[in-house]
Order: C-alpha cells, then sequence, then structure tokens
C-alpha cells in the first residue's frame, strides 16, 4: 500500500462522519415537530403577566381543569369552529391567548382578532398581547419588537416568521375584509354592532376571509345578552352544546352546577353552598373546586363540525360561592342589574319581559305627593320640538327611586328667544320638600336633535349649572352616556346618549311592582295621554340578512314623555353622584331646615364621571 492510498484511507472515515452529520442535521429539520395541544404547549411555556393575571407566573391548565377540552378544540383539526359562551372571570380571555401563543410558536399562521371596536382591540393589543409577547419567551424571540425601526410591526398589526396576526374592531368594516386569515378569534361577539357600516355582519365578514384556506378554524366567545337576540346563543344553539359535568364529593353523581342548587340565607351569606341535585348532600366552597378538578365535557347534540362550551360562574375557581350570593343579593334589587348578573355570573341569556308596558295600569298607580323626603337630587330632560319645547322634571332617591315631579309644555318656536327665557326660568325653579327643604334642579340633559344651534346658544352660558346638550345614538350596547365632544361651530359640549340602552332600563323599572329599588312614582295631576306617551314604543326583532336584530318602534304618534324621560335618566348618570352620601347630606340640612345646595354636588360625585373629566 502506497503512502497516498494510506492517507486516503485515514481521510475517508473523516469525510463519512462529517457527512453523516450534515445529513443527520438535515433530517432533524425534515422531522416534523412532536404532537402538542394548545393545553401542553400552554403548561410547556406560556407565562402569565402580572398585569393581566392575579396569579402571575407558569400558566397551569389544572388551575381550571375544564379550559383544557376548550384549548385543545381551538387546534383540532376535525373542528371547524369552536364556540364559548361563557359568564366572566372563567379564564376566556387566557384562553384566547393561549392559542394566539400556540399558533405563533407552534404552527404559524395568519390570524385575526375581533373586538366589538377598534379602540377596545388597540386596548387588548397593548394590555394582553403586548405583555404575553414580553413575559412568554418562546413568543418573544419570535414576534419583533414594535419599536424596532425595521420590524414593520404596529399595536394593531403584528408579524412572525410565517404569519402574523391582525386586532381589528368589528366596527371597521375596511379592516374586516384585506388580508386572507387562518384564524379568525372573535371576542365578545355580543358586544358586536349589528352591521360593521354598511358591509353586513362583523361575523360573517370575518368569516369569508378565511374561506382561501381549507383548515381555517372560527373561534368566538362571549357573555350572552338578551334572549333570541344573542349572537353567542345562536351559536352555541346550532353547535353540539357541551356542557361540564362534574362528580358529587359525597355520592359521585355527575351533574351540572345550576344556581337552582346554591343554598344561601340573607343574613349569613357566608354559609352559602350547593347541594348535590341527587343525594341532597351539602357542598362548600372547596368541594366545589376539588369537584371542577375532576369535571368532564359532555355534548347534547351530535357533532356536526361545530363545538359549543357552556361555563356559569359557579365552575370559577376565582369566585367563591359567598361572593356569588352577595353580588345576586345586590343585584335582584332591580331588573337591569340582575340581568348583568344573568349575563355575567350566570353565563345565560336574559328574557326579557314586559317589552310593552300597559299604560293604564301605570295611570291606575299614581300617589298624592309634592316633593317627598325620599328625594335626593333632582333633574330634568328636555325635547326640542318645531312648535314647543316639553320638560319633565324628575326627583331621584336611593337605588334610583323616581318620583316625576312635574310635566312641563312650553308652547312656541323655538328659534324665538322668548320661549328659552320661559324654559330658563322653570329650570332655575325652587321646589320644596316635604322635609321643609328647598331643592333646585341639578343637572339637565337637551336634546340638540331639533333646532340645535339654539340648544347649544343655551346650554354653553349655563354649563356651571350643568345644563348640557345631548345627541341621541340608537343602536343595542351603547352606554347611557359617552364621552363629550365639542367638534360643532359653537364648540359648546355635547353629550352622546344611549338611547335604547335608555328606554330598556326605563321599561324595566316600570315593570316593578312594589316601591323601592328603581320604582317609578307618578303624581295625581297626570293625565292619560302623559302615559300614552311614555309607553308609545316597544321593542321588536327584524331579521337583517338572515340575522336577528332589536330595535325600538314608534307605536303612536308622539313619544316625547318617554324621551324627556330617557333625557331626565342622562342626566342623573352624568352626574355619576353617590345618592347614599347626597342622602346624609340632605338629612342633616333638613335638620336645619336649610336649602340643598346643588353646587356642593361636586363633592359627592363618584370617581371617574363624566362632569369632572370634562371640567378638567
Amino acid at each position: 500500500m502506497t503512502l497516498s492510498t494510506r492517507s486516503q484511507e485515514q481521510t475517508l472515515p473523516k469525510m463519512t462522519k462529517g457527512m453523516s452529520e450534515v445529513v443527520r442535521s438535515s433530517l432533524n429539520l425534515l422531522r416534523p415537530p412532536p404532537t402538542l395541544t394548545i393545553s401542553k404547549w400552554a403548561d410547556k411555556f406560556r407565562v402569565l403577566s402580572p398585569e393581566g393575571s392575579s396569579e402571575a407566573g407558569k400558566f397551569e391548565t389544572s388551575r381550571a381543569q375544564f379550559q383544557k377540552e376548550i384549548m385543545d378544540a381551538c387546534a383540532d383539526p376535525s373542528i371547524n369552529e369552536v364556540v364559548v359562551m361563557s359568564c366572566s372571570q372563567v379564564g376566556k380571555t387566557e384562553t384566547l391567548l393561549n392559542a394566539i401563543g400556540y399558533y405563533i410558536a407552534y404552527e404559524p399562521a395568519p390570524i385575526l382578532m375581533v373586538q366589538p371596536t377598534l379602540e377596545m382591540a388597540r386596548s387588548w393589543s397593548q394590555d394582553r398581547l403586548a405583555t404575553m409577547v414580553r413575559d412568554t419567551p418562546i413568543i418573544t424571540k419570535k414576534v419583533a419588537d414594535v419599536k424596532s425601526r425595521d420590524s414593520g410591526n404596529t399595536t394593531l398589526h403584528k408579524t412572525f416568521e410565517g404569519g402574523h396576526i391582525t386586532a381589528c374592531g368589528a366596527n371597521s368594516p375596511a379592516s374586516l375584509a384585506s388580508r386572507p386569515i387562518k384564524i379568525v378569534l372573535c371576542d365578545e361577539v355580543d358586544r358586536y354592532p349589528s352591521t360593521a357600516g354598511a358591509e353586513g355582519d362583523p361575523v360573517l365578514l370575518a368569516k369569508r376571509r378565511s374561506a382561501t384556506f381549507w383548515d381555517s378554524k372560527l373561534i368566538m366567545t362571549s357573555t350572552p345578552t338578551v334572549s333570541g337576540a344573542s349572537r353567542i346563543e345562536s351559536a352555541y344553539e346550532n353547535s353540539d352544546q357541551r356542557k361540564y359535568y362534574v362528580p358529587c364529593i359525597k355520592c359521585k353523581h355527575s351533574h351540572i352546577l345550576e344556581w337552582k342548587n346554591v343554598i344561601f340565607e340573607k343574613d349569613y351569606t357566608e354559609k352559602a353552598h350547593l347541594v348535590c341535585p341527587k343525594c341532597k348532600k351539602k357542598i362548600d366552597n372547596q368541594d366545589r373546586i376539588q369537584m371542577i378538578g375532576k369535571g368532564h365535557w359532555k355534548a347534547h347534540q351530535k357533532f356536526m363540525g361545530v363545538a359549543g362550551f357552556h361555563l356559569s360562574g359557579l365552575y370559577s375557581p376565582w369566585i367563591s360561592l359567598q361572593e356569588a350570593v352577595d353580588e345576586f343579593l345586590k343585584a335582584k334589587k332591580m331588573p337591569e342589574t340582575l340581568r348583568v348578573f344573568v349575563n355575567t355570573y350566570l353565563g345565560e341569556s336574559w328574557e326579557d319581559v314586559g317589552e310593552r308596558i300597559d299604560e293604564l295600569q301605570l295611570y291606575k298607580r299614581r300617589e298624592k305627593y309634592t316633593v317627598p323626603e325620599e328625594v335626593i337630587l333632582i333633574t330634568a330632560g328636555v325635547d326640542v320640538q318645531d312648535d314647543r319645547i316639553e320638560v319633565e322634571v324628575v326627583g331621584w332617591g336611593l337605588d334610583e327611586e323616581s318620583w316625576s315631579l312635574d310635566y312641563i309644555r312650553i308652547n312656541g318656536d323655538p328659534s324665538a328667544p322668548n320661549i328659552w327665557a320661559d324654559l330658563d326660568m322653570h329650570l332655575s325653579k325652587t321646589y320644596d320638600c316635604d322635609d321643609k327643604t328647598q331643592m333646585r334642579i341639578v343637572s339637565t340633559c337637551i336634546d340638540s336633535g331639533h333646532h340645535t344651534n339654539q340648544v347649544y346658544k343655551f346650554c354653553k352660558p349655563r354649563l356651571a349649572r350643568r345644563v348640557f346638550a345631548i345627541k341621541g345614538q340608537g343602536g343595542e350596547g351603547k352606554t347611557i352616556i359617552g364621552r363629550s365632544a365639542r367638534n360643532n361651530i359653537m364648540r359648546c359640549p355635547l353629550f352622546p346618549v344611549g338611547v335604547d340602552t335608555c328606554k330598556e332600563l326605563i321599561y324595566s323599572r316600570l315593570n316593578i311592582q312594589n316601591a323601592g329599588a328603581g320604582y317609578c312614582h307618578f303624581p295625581l295631576k297626570y293625565d292619560e295621554e302623559y302615559f300614552r306617551q311614555l309607553t308609545a314604543e316597544k321593542i321588536i326583532t327584524k331579521y337583517r340578512r338572515g340575522f336577528k336584530r332589536r330595535e325600538w318602534v314608534l307605536m303612536r304618534s308622539r313619544n316625547e314623555a318617554l324621551d324627556c324621560r330617557v333625557y331626565a335618566l342622562a342626566s342623573l348618570t352624568i352626574l355619576n353622584a353617590d345618592l347614599k352620601m347626597l342622602a346624609k347630606q340632605k338629612k342633616l340640612q333638613s335638620q336645619k331646615k336649610g336649602n340643598v345646595n346643588p353646587n356642593r354636588l361636586r363633592n359627592h360625585q363618584k370617581k371617574g364621571n363624566f362632569v369632572s373629566s370634562w371640567n378638567n
């Protein structure tokens, strides 16, 4: 053997070894990733941020075992749609974030997160998505920093290798109709507008963006609202309707946790407990949490590609039974607060009753009074028509029990100054109360839909007296009072008022039969026409492009009394006053037989009220 041959033989094994490493490395790249569900990924990698969780640190599915099947469904190839109808505080937001984190880190794809409004989408991205990216290392290195000059990322749009995530509002048709999307997440769908501009239903618009992907996924979550008009309820009813069953800690009977099985005494809520529907044995709060950890999901309908999940607050490990009962006892005082409890804790839709009010029954329950001592403050609502101005003066007591004190019609042309002088006289009136105090109107809302400039001209110099111009906004889900704006020619503050929300609230209170929280009192001097106008509208369900939509419709020619009551309620809401503190103040003043000074109201307004923010 020559020297050269020996040299070749010595180098050959080295070359073979090097090649084997290259081959091995190449095979590793081609090897599919290990099978990983979303729940396993979250347990292994997800870190909860302190800004968004009371239990910051490593995520543990076992803390709320019912989350496991929901999370895993979001990446199950056999499931086309996931529907979660639930209460608040069951980890719904973290479930969605875990799904997003999984797709970013493990199965990259174009993702769309739809929030009710563009503002909410921006807040969600900043407060929840950004903190998850920051605190979960496996994601941090994949998503470029928004502050980086060449990242190409913004608050609402972030890219990563193999995909991107966009946050948008259901009220923004442009953002719902752009890039193709594989994973569509729709959060709080019952708060979406009925249509995105003129484009149609926001959920359908978002869903159409995934049509190019054979393995697309639609994930919908929400607390329900009103039965018959709830998007999430309708979607859940078209799913396989899964419910979470738990084994009784005493007899092992598998059952659903339901509010009807919660036992409590009004004055001893700390003893609140559940009972097993079979053995009737007591289940305390600790037993409940243990049972939840051993539960399982069971479908009540045939699976047709849509997995539906329903959860109430009774499954939440973060809300004790005592806390739930305390909230219920507070909520049951008035229909509107009870509705909130049913929606946000029980995770159930609200069954509306009395959408049409019997004006004759209201007329029959009139009372004799002037200004009862229970009245804490007085507001007014003003409706401007083409040939008159109408005013209702309303006194408010604890828990927003109300007494209509006066209804005034001022005939005349609202374009002339004399009618406004008459209005100013009525709004400046002093009312003698039964407890010997004297009270004045502390807040007034005037509709600017008619004679707009005259309304601005009247309101602007009277802002110190809390005389505000308002503009009604129809549609479901609007707040009673929105942020004021000055984008008018006179730079007069203008408050938006969610009139449909106000009407629902007023009608629910008109149905209250016993004096107390929310009850509406009316004086003997009111005629039948007032009550016909107060009850002139009703809610009907209309179908737009196949979807249910609740609308208020006028059943009579005149509804000024209802409009005035809406504006008087808006006047109260705009104050955001602490009625309990004002009641104490009024009691002290009555002992001194003094005037109730409306200027002192500022000292008894709750934090974050619109008036204080406007003043600042």
